[in-house]
């Protein structure tokens, strides 16, 4: 049996890999603040299981705990293959970094930063003692690579992420893993809407983002869910490597 641990699974791309993963006979546990039952039809269709877990992933002192429980619990002890998708984000606070308080970058950082590095490093755990392969895909974005005037936050966890993936592949190197980046794009989700709402004094950019909406230069979900996956689950993913969707488009 094959499972993947998907966060941010309620909604959105993360929503569409869920889908995705099912349809390829993976079992897959969601991880999300808020649960859906949407996906429970699809796991039946496909005659696996979805397994939604509630939880805010800005509480990373419990992470543990929560990944001790779905390694206990959800987890069949005759798993085969573990997938982890470390899909949900924040993009607040959307300001300046001088106006930034420290509380709210703070959860920022746990959220996009803490947690994915965290559950990726639990996994590894989980996958090495079961002896069995296991391939983590973190997305990032071209903030990472980009200063964005408003995005102090954003540009800089996203920044943490591209660097953290590329060192834990490099001391995951000799055994059976795929640790990887996925860089999707600007997609029609919930976060396109709150970046289109913010001030120009805060977001210098606004008015692009709001262009990309008006030309219809948003991408769906669903076809950069496929991508995603389409990699996640071919034999020659390149550990270590950031993936960006525009190049498979």
């Amino acid at each position: 049996m094959r499972y993947a641990i998907v966060t941010g699974a309620s909604k959105g791309l993360g929503k569409e890999v869920a889908k995705l993963l099912l349809s390829h006979g993976i079992h897959v546990i969601g991880i999300s603040r808020s649960t859906t039952l949407d996906l429970n039809a699809n796991a039946a269709a496909n005659e696996v299981t979805y397994q939604g877990i509630a939880y805010d992933l800005g509480n990373v002192e419990k992470l543990e705990e929560l990944m001790e429980t779905i390694v206990t619990d959800l987890i069949n002890d005759d798993v085969s293959g573990l997938y982890l998708v470390n899909n949900a984000a924040v993009i607040e606070p959307i300001d300046q970094g001088v106006n930034i308080s420290p509380a709210s970058l703070a959860y920022h950082f746990q959220v996009n930063a803490v947690a994915p590095m965290a559950l990726t490093n639990l996994c590894l755990q989980y996958a090495n003692k079961k002896g069995i392969p296991m391939v983590g895909l973190t997305v990032t974005s071209g903030a990472a690579e980009k200063p964005m005037f408003g995005w102090t936050a954003y540009c800089s966890s996203k920044a943490s992420i591209n660097m953290y993936i590329k060192t834990i592949a490099k001391e995951q190197d000799d055994a059976n893993h795929k640790i990887i980046a996925f860089s999707p794009g600007i997609m029609d989700t919930e976060m396109q809407e709150k970046i289109r709402s913010s001030e120009k004094s805060a977001f210098q950019a606004v008015d692009t983002f709001k262009a990309y909406q008006e030309n219809n230069q948003l991408q769906q979900t669903e076809e950069i869910a496929r991508i995603a996956v389409r990699i996640m689950l071919q034999d020659d993913a390149e550990n270590g490597k950031i993936y960006y969707a525009r190049d498979y488009l």
